[in-house]
């Protein structure tokens, strides 16, 4: 017997200046089913989900709710109407309360029971097993547990559809299958669920139906079990895709010969990373592995001095240098690509073309500004080699998919012409056609010549990206792996064992 339709767009369509975002999709949500929606950044996704919900107004089509045409004029009134929705970043206030950012906006009355409210609060927080207090300022919860505590919102709010773009972006393992276990009973209570992720294995674990979006055209809806998952990636790309496994990791030039490009010994920051060595050849690349909170992030912050350096020494070709600051780093030839590509990366309010050459701006001197000219030769030369999809280099960057956000970052450190950079988490959150042209530019530029450490909570990416890990336990360096012991399984027994055979 098939389940109700709940949700049916038809031929929708919506265009932004310059971009049809979405030309003529239909999609279909049935009750009681997990429904994965997957496309590169820039398919349309986000697009179709803010249509739904009321951020957008669609140019063309129609929408209907349980079989009557809805036309939604804000995400409020999308919500009224059973549909929940959250976000990869999280849309609270973290300066309340967890319990009044649960319930915030649906009090009807002037005076709020705050006992009642905290009650509440917490029976639904111990029945999802959220670890935190109704009392506690959001603040001072972890990003995943804010992101739970988002979804708990969602849940509570007798939703028949529940929306969930990238929830699983900030969470580990074990939040990951709480999330699952929350799913699939929403699901057993006829709660129809659209998933958006760019991780294909969780696609496969937990969805139903899979449609596939690409340049904001559809190509098709699929039984999840009918779909094997190089077709998945073919249907995304356009393209028959070579397999990724084919990527292979890159031998460093000198090997362990000769003098680092890079070396510390006792390296130690304010942000809490015990006192390391660490070296890098040219040509290489390495890369720090470790569970969340292992410390890898605050290992490669502390090479690039983003946060004080409290000890130890650097030395770069041999020589003892000072690296206080990412000034310092900089003028000695060291980018940072950072975890944050919002908050640390780009600035969302400058062009395309002013974020390319920022760095190259401050090395050169803020009172010695490149001419419109030299900086348009800069951006279209770097737009062009990247393949960076931007109407146009004045285009604010805020405006560009995750994707080609990561990429833009990239040209501004490539046009220094840098000796070492890190990469932390280059491809998160994006989608696998760009995840493979970042590993493919990360091994063409160590051919190059140029020294790489990589980042990526995803180890399989990382066993084919690098030729060295170091690996990391409770912000400390537990062990090396290199050779044929590059393996997951030997990753895993060394965080595991904490590097003890």
């Amino acid at each position: 017997m098939l389940s109700e339709t709940i949700l049916e767009m038809k031929d929708i369509s919506k265009s932004f200046p310059g971009v049809k975002a979405l030309d003529g999709v239909d999609f279909k949500l049935r009750e009681g089913e997990i429904h994965a929606l997957m496309g590169e950044n820039g398919a349309g996704k986000s697009t179709l989900i803010k249509v739904i919900t009321g951020v957008y107004e669609k140019d063309a089509g129609l929408i209907t709710l349980h079989g009557k045409p809805i036309h939604f004029r804000s995400p409020q009134e999308a919500q009224n109407n059973g549909i929940g929705t959250v976000y990869q970043e999280i849309m609270l206030c973290p300066n309340l309360t967890v319990a009044e950012n649960m319930f915030i906006g649906r009090s009807h009355t002037p005076i709020v029971n705050w006992k009642e409210m905290n009650e509440k609060a917490a029976r639904l927080l111990d029945s999802l097993g959220i670890p935190a207090s109704p009392i506690q300022e959001l603040s001072t919860c972890s990003i995943a547990v804010q992101q739970m505590i988002a979804i708990a919102r969602a849940v509570d709010m007798d939703c028949r559809i529940l929306i969930l773009d990238e929830p699983t972006s900030s969470l580990d393992e074990d939040e990951v299958q709480k999330l699952f276990e929350l799913m699939r009973a929403l699901k057993a209570q006829g709660v129809g669920i659209i998933f958006i992720t760019h991780f294909l294995e969780q696609v496969y674990e937990i969805s139903d139906r899979i449609t596939v979006l690409r340049n904001g055209k559809l190509i098709g809806e699929y039984k999840t079990s009918s779909l094997p998952q190089i077709e998945l990636i073919s249907k995304m790309l356009g393209s028959e895709l070579e397999d990724i496994s084919t990527i292979r990791k890159h031998e460093p030039v000198a090997s362990d010969a000769g003098i680092p490009v890079f070396e510390a010994v006792g390296l130690s920051s304010a942000a809490g990373v015990r006192p390391f060595d660490f070296t890098i050849h040219k040509g290489e690349v390495n890369g720090f592995a470790g569970l969340l909170g292992s410390g890898r992030s605050e290992s490669v912050r502390a090479i690039f001095a983003a946060d004080k350096v409290t000890g130890g020494e650097v030395r770069i070709h041999g020589k003892r240098v000072k690296i206080k600051t990412p000034l310092h780093a900089i003028k000695h030839g060291i980018g940072y690509l950072p975890e944050d590509r919002k908050g640390d990366g780009i600035i969302e309010d400058l062009s395309v073309r002013d974020n390319i050459i920022l760095t190259l701006q401050v090395l050169k001197g803020l009172f010695k500004p490149f001419s419109l000219k030299e900086a348009e030769k800069f951006a279209e030369e770097y737009i062009k080699k990247l393949n960076i999809k931007t109407p146009t280099s004045n285009t604010p960057i805020r405006s560009l998919s995750g994707g080609n956000q990561q990429k833009v970052i990239l040209a501004r450190w490539l046009l220094t012409n840098l000796e070492y950079l890190i990469l932390d988490e280059p491809t998160r959150g994006i989608d696998v056609g760009t995840k493979v042209e970042i590993q493919k530019l990360v091994i063409r530029l160590a051919s190059g010549g140029m020294s790489l450490t990589f980042i990526s909570s995803e180890i399989d990416e990382m066993l084919r990206t690098c030729s060295r890990l170091i690996v990391m336990k409770d912000r400390e360096i537990v062990g090396e792996l290199r050779g044929t012991d590059l393996t997951e399984n030997d990753v895993m027994h060394m965080i595991a064992q904490g590097g003890k055979s």
